[in-house]
């Protein structure tokens, strides 16, 4: 059975589409999840001119409206459980971290530091309902998705990790495949990973036929119904 760790060529393969049409190769290769694991809540994109990343989730859950009621030394043991999961798990790494504050973004985890950090383990970045900050420090090339922008760190504290978490209506499982870039984020199963590429070219050359049609002078419906089963055709 081929192993579910993607090897740099097929990563960089993924790396080559955008999140829509990941979404519409998954059309084909995973019709039953054409309404699930994929964000559908707005999400704010640092850095919109960054190429699309691919890793597997670091999942987490924090809060920060009120304190956390940890002792320095809980605090501490805290952190360095969950930065010990960071460390561990497949790479490159996605951290998808779900605010679970009622408001969520009252505080952010994630500024200059955090992003330094968990650049330094391997993640490419972050998708968050919460805040992020500090945007003119973020570790280079490390993009942020996330809720808003916020100035302050209020009380944010990790509450868990490791677990299932849902971010923007996207459901993510700790080691689960994502792809996401401005327009937002999918789960990939890992048992279609390697057929995204060729599915998305077969999207691809079903919608040339009519993106040609409809770009030719004298274009009518009567054209378009030609060109559309044209397309459909293209197996």
């Amino acid at each position: 059975m081929p192993s579910a760790v993607l090897t740099p060529e097929e990563l960089d393969a993924l790396r080559q589409l955008d999140t829509p049409t990941v979404c519409n190769a998954l059309e084909i290769t995973s019709p039953e999840r054409r309404g699930t694991y994929f964000t559908v809540s707005p999400l704010l994109c640092a850095f919109p001119d960054m190429p699309p990343m691919v890793g597997y989730a670091r999942t987490g859950t924090l809060r920060a409206r009120m304190p956390h009621g940890d002792n320095a030394a809980e605090a501490h043991a805290k952190r360095t459980a969950y930065y010990d999961y960071v460390d561990s798990g497949d790479v490159p790494k996605i951290a998808i971290i779900q605010d679970l504050d009622p408001v969520p973004g009252f505080g952010a985890l994630w500024g200059e530091v955090n992003t330094a950090i968990h650049k330094g383990l391997a993640c490419l970045g972050l998708v968050t309902n919460g805040s992020v900050r500090d945007l003119d420090d973020i570790a280079p090339d490390f993009q942020l998705l996330a809720g808003m922008y916020g100035p302050s760190h209020a009380w944010v504290a990790v509450t868990g990790f490791g677990e299932p978490v849902n971010v923007a209506g996207m459901a993510v499982a700790s080691g689960d495949l994502v792809h996401a870039d401005r327009h937002g984020a999918v789960v990939i199963p890992h048992d279609v990973a390697r057929d995204i590429p060729a599915a998305a070219a077969l999207v691809a050359r079903r919608e040339t036929v009519i993106l040609e049609a409809a770009r030719k002078p004298g274009f009518n419906a009567q054209r378009l119904a030609a060109a559309m089963d044209e397309s459909g055709e293209i197996h």
